[in-house]
């Protein structure tokens, strides 16, 4: 039983004030039932603190979670629009799609740098995660400098990575002119293990499928099955590079 003057939490501390005064920080509470019966009853808060839990293991920082729909300039070049209206309508969607049990479940933007393919994407992400979803950030060269750098640790990540909710692979294939065998060989055991398993995958690259193809097959095909029903390549034109212009158009 709780003390009438302070209050025990799960690992043992006292306090006197919660952040939800209507379950005492325990998502949920007991009450009666209309014939008298206790119940469990789960509180309103319990989905924020899912969210909340989900955001912190996403690996997506404080700024990127500011990404929104709303905070996406529409005025921009018609291909970077059709990236809009395709991310837009993969979220709405995404439910749907986890139902069908199909493989083709993802989403690529592909294409010209600085068109706002990572703020929709993450739009999609911090949507996702809002609605109960776990979704988890891999920068592809950020990512793959943490995993040399403690390379015990390999096994741990990849497995994390294939079997995320969702998984967001950011610039797939950026920095090099090629990929190096141990990106490759990565790279297609998390695409293949969500590939099989009708995994969800983001992808955002300045490659097209092709090009991907051209890295190594096996990825891109996969890829490009996973992703065929949503996927916009913007023509590369320095037009649409809104890191350029003078506006400062915010993607």
């Amino acid at each position: 039983m709780r003390s009438s003057t302070s209050d025990t939490k799960r690992d043992g501390s006292h306090q006197n004030s919660y952040r939800c005064p209507k379950c005492k920080d325990e998502e949920g509470f007991l009450t009666r039932s209309e014939d008298g019966a206790e119940i469990w009853r789960i509180c309103d808060c319990k989905g924020a603190r899912r969210s909340e839990r989900l955001f912190k293991s996403s690996s997506i920082t404080e700024k990127f979670q500011q990404k929104s729909f709303n905070s996406f300039s529409l005025n921009v070049d018609p291909g970077v629009l059709s990236a809009y209206h395709c991310a837009k309508e993969y979220a709405k969607t995404f439910g749907d799609l986890i139902k069908s049990k199909e493989k083709n479940n993802g989403i690529a933007l592909l294409g010209q740098v600085g068109s706002g393919k990572t703020h929709l994407l993450m739009a999609i992400a911090n949507h996702l995660i809002r609605h109960g979803v776990q979704v988890v950030y891999f920068p592809w060269v950020e990512g793959f400098n943490e995993i040399k750098d403690n390379l015990s640790l390999l096994d741990e990540r990849i497995q994390q990575l294939q079997k995320a909710e969702v998984l967001y692979i950011d610039d797939v294939f950026k920095g090099r002119s090629r990929p190096t065998e141990f990106q490759i060989e990565q790279l297609f055991a998390i695409v293949n293990y969500r590939y099989l398993e009708g995994k969800p995958i983001m992808i955002s690259s300045e490659k097209t499928m092709n090009e991907m193809c051209e890295f190594d097959q096996a990825i891109g095909s996969r890829i490009s099955e996973m992703c065929e029903n949503f996927t916009v390549v913007i023509d590369r034109e320095m037009t649409s590079n809104y890191r350029l212009r003078k506006d400062k158009v915010v993607l």
